[in-house]
C-alpha cells in the first residue's frame, strides 16, 4: 500500500535492522529515548490506567484513493494520502476541564522556530481559548531533553507578530514564561501537576 503525505511526498517505513542501530558509547542522553510523541503517549495511558485523566492523541485524516476489491468480503487499500490535521495533536478531559494542546519538538539550542506551527492550528487554540478551556502546547528541545509547558496565549503572540520581529521563540523566552516539566520514568512528561499550578490553583 503507498500512502502520501499532503504534499505528495511518499510516507516511508523503517526499515533498520537491530545491527544499524548506534553503539552505546555513541549515544547521548538526547539521542536515548523516545521521541516527543512516544513519551506524550506512554504517559496519558499512565493517566488513563490510574483514573487521573482522559487525554488522547486524534489519529491523522487519511483520505483513500486507491481501493482494490479481490473478494466481495474484503477490500485492499492500494493508494492513500495523509489530510494535515485541522486542529492539535492532544486533547481531553481532566478534573472536569476541557484540555487541548500541541506538541512539538526541535535540534535547535536556542531557539524554538515558528514553523513548527501552522495557522489552522493557532485558530483552534484561540477558540478553544474563547472558551475558557486549558490550551497550551509542549516544547522539547531535543538536544538538551528539556521539556516545557508554554500557554496558548504566549504561543499566539509570538505566532501573530512573526513577520514583524523574529520567526522563532527564543529558548530564554520559554524559559521565562513556560514552565519546565522534569523528565522521568513513570509517567515520562507528567505535565498534569503543571496545570493545576497555573490553571487550577485557587
Amino acid at each position: 500500500m503507498t500512502i502520501r503525505y499532503p504534499n505528495g511526498k511518499r510516507f516511508k517505513t523503517s526499515t533498520r535492522s537491530k545491527k544499524s542501530v548506534k553503539k552505546s558509547n555513541q549515544i547521548t542522553y538526547s539521542n536515548r529515548g523516545m521521541t516527543l510523541e512516544e513519551d506524550i503517549n506512554q504517559t496519558n495511558e499512565f493517566y488513563i490506567e490510574r483514573g487521573l485523566a482522559v487525554i488522547h492523541k486524534k489519529p491523522t485524516p487519511v483520505q483513500i484513493v486507491d481501493v482494490n476489491y479481490p473478494k466481495r468480503s474484503a477490500a485492499v487499500i492500494k493508494e492513500a494520502y495523509f489530510k494535515q490535521a485541522s486542529t492539535t495533536d492532544y486533547n481531553g478531559v481532566y478534573k472536569g476541564y476541557y484540555v487541548d494542546f500541541e506538541a512539538k519538538e526541535t535540534k535547535n539550542k536556542t531557539s524554538f522556530p515558528l514553523k513548527n506551527f501552522h495557522d489552522h492550528q493557532i485558530l483552534h487554540m484561540k477558540a478553544v481559548l474563547k472558551q475558557k478551556g486549558i490550551c497550551f502546547a509542549l516544547l522539547r528541545f531535543s538536544i538538551s531533553d528539556e521539556v516545557y509547558l508554554l500557554d496558548a496565549s504566549y504561543l499566539i503572540d509570538f505566532y501573530e507578530n512573526m513577520n514583524q520581529s523574529r520567526k522563532s521563540i527564543r529558548k530564554s523566552d520559554v524559559e521565562t514564561l513556560g514552565h519546565q516539566i522534569k523528565i522521568g520514568y513513570q509517567p515520562r512528561i507528567d505535565y498534569l501537576p503543571i496545570i493545576d499550578k497555573i490553571y487550577l490553583a485557587p
